[in-house]
């Protein structure tokens, strides 16, 4: 079988979710009725079992927003996760076969005291947080997403930065037997992200191993990723494997694919429009109409000074 390579200029419409198919009104019944749809799926909808899968001792955060987070069927239901596929109901559907148990997440590079965390030690070490987050997608859509982890800070602190160490680099995991969208080879893999290290010892920086006090589900990043509120949604690394502390600005995939259309900060701008679609509005999933799209998706007043003094149109 010949596998070609896609490029950003082979993506189609399907693929990218361009503006335009949400102002259809189709696309809006569609979304609207996500939970019926999830219903129908049965278990390919989320490969988690509720009775079992519950997290333990897990606290409501005082960092959560007000808003009403979406519906377990609409998180688990429309996602990106190219490893599992580019329409946002591949995910859901393929990635039944994925096994997140056993897993380790490797913290090396410059630090005193570089370690390997087994997940669920990792879970039973930290008190866990449910935070209720924001979530914006570049393509211009957003959920309200009640996630649970721990600040990615707790787990940095006790490897021990060197001073040397300036940025954080993420590294998901590569299994293409498991990841149909790694056979089909629709970016380069394994998947990279990286925050500057301030950015990842914000306490808004959240190390998420749940969802709605449940297990991550496969879909969704299991069974370790990160989530950064103010940031659009593909800085947020899934399936983490790997976190390497370095004095150099990590390449993400995104940039290393399109760096015309994708920076490394991917801070939440709507000044700055994607080349394909306009930032300055955003469709919440499963409502109709367009809503003002807010700088730092709504969380400048915690993290607006992390970039004092940047151009935040040129920095993107």
């Amino acid at each position: 079988m010949i596998i070609r390579v896609k490029t950003s200029a082979d993506v189609s419409s399907s693929e990218i979710t361009p503006e335009h198919v949400y102002h259809s009104r189709r696309e809006f019944m569609r979304l609207a009725g996500a939970g019926a749809l999830a219903l129908a799926a049965g278990p390919l909808a989320s490969p988690v079992d509720a009775a079992q899968d519950a997290l333990p001792n897990v606290v409501k955060s005082p960092l959560s927003t007000t808003d009403k987070p979406h519906t377990w069927e609409q998180i688990t239901n429309y996602n990106n996760f190219y490893e599992f596929g580019t329409d946002k109901s591949d995910p859901a559907h393929n990635s039944a076969q994925f096994k997140p148990r056993p897993w380790t997440v490797k913290v090396d590079g410059l630090v005193n005291k570089p370690a390997d965390y087994n997940i669920d030690d990792l879970i039973k070490m930290n008190q866990l947080e449910e935070r209720i987050y924001r979530h914006r997608c570049v393509e211009a859509w957003s959920m309200v997403i009640p996630w649970v982890g721990v600040p990615l800070a707790s787990i940095l602190k006790k490897v021990e930065p060197t001073s040397k160490a300036t940025y954080v680099e993420f590294t998901s995991v590569m299994r293409p037997a498991e990841m149909p969208g790694q056979r089909a080879r629709n970016l380069p893999y394994p998947y990279l992200e990286g925050l500057r290290l301030d950015e990842a010892m914000h306490p808004l920086t959240l190390a998420v191993v749940g969802l709605y006090g449940k297990v991550l589900p496969n879909q969704n990043g299991a069974p370790f990723r990160i989530h950064i509120p103010w940031k659009y949604g593909f800085k947020s690394g899934k399936s983490i494997v790997r976190i390497r502390l370095t004095d150099k600005q990590p390449l993400n995939t995104w940039q290393a694919e399109n760096a015309e259309e994708y920076g490394f900060y991917a801070n939440v701008n709507p000044d700055v429009d994607h080349p394909r679609w306009s930032q300055k509005t955003e469709r919440v999933i499963g409502q109709l109409f367009q809503k003002k799209t807010v700088m730092f998706n709504g969380y400048g007043d915690q993290v607006a000074q992390l970039y004092a003094g940047m151009d935040l149109r040129k920095f993107y």
